[in-house]
């Protein structure tokens, strides 16, 4: 069995499915993967579950937009973390900030112990505050076991040495998983053998053959084929 997990950020069955096919080892479940995912409906979650067999862990995010949230904003976060953990998921991701860019422990710590017994991941939120590796230390203050990050550039290639750094700061005190942009063509980019999971959505277009609207209906969906291929460069240098 591999010592490396492969994430894949999903919004529909069939890309769950997919995924899990194309050996995915975990999935994180959003909707409007277009807008950086918001959190899915319970009925996407509970079909899901129905479709597949790894852990999926459910985005928490009540909107677009920025990582500030209100009072009520929090409210209806919680309410959502309720309804997924009857629903079947296996754990949360989200992140909050506060106004100038720093983790909002408060908020954070709040929403990682609503989430107990279950797991709790830290978003690519954390890409956006000022300092990353001041950042890394308060996230583990808060109890979140992971931090999604494309190391604080638009991708995780880009971010490839940062990545390297975050992951020697956090010394196993929490998991760094790099994401953002990864494709199969430029993984070995962003592979390192001392990091052990990593982020994806291995999306490719479908092009709708609907009839012509005023509307957009092309969409895409995660292929099996191009998870097998970041599944299969780890496997051949793990």
């Amino acid at each position: 069995m591999s010592k490396y997990i492969v994430e894949v950020v999903t919004s529909s069955v069939y890309s769950s499915v997919q995924a899990e096919k194309g050996g995915a080892t975990r999935i994180e479940l959003c909707a409007a993967l277009a807008t950086a995912g918001v959190s899915p409906s319970t009925g996407m979650l509970e079909m899901v579950k129905q479709h597949v067999s790894i852990p999926v862990f459910v985005m928490v995010r009540p909107r677009e937009g920025d990582f500030t949230y209100t009072d009520a904003e929090i409210e209806v976060m919680k309410r959502e973390i309720d309804l997924a953990k009857k629903s079947g998921a296996d754990g949360f991701v989200f992140g909050i900030l506060n106004k100038d860019g720093t983790v909002n422990v408060e908020q954070t710590t709040e929403l990682v112990k609503h989430c107990r017994p279950l797991p709790a991941v830290f978003h690519r939120a954390f890409d956006c505050t000022p300092n990353l590796f001041e950042a890394l230390e308060t996230i583990i203050q808060t109890g979140c076991i992971r931090i999604l990050t494309s190391g604080g550039r638009a991708s995780g290639n880009e971010g490839a040495t940062n990545l390297i750094r975050l992951n020697e700061q956090a010394a196993g005190r929490i998991t760094i998983m790099p994401g953002g942009g990864l494709r199969p063509d430029t993984f070995s980019e962003v592979f390192h053998p001392d990091i052990k999971e990593y982020h994806l959505s291995g999306r490719v277009p479908i092009k709708s053959d609907m009839y012509p609207t005023l509307f957009e209906m092309d969409y895409a969906e995660t292929d099996e084929k191009a998870i097998r291929q970041v599944v299969s460069y780890i496997e051949k240098n793990q």
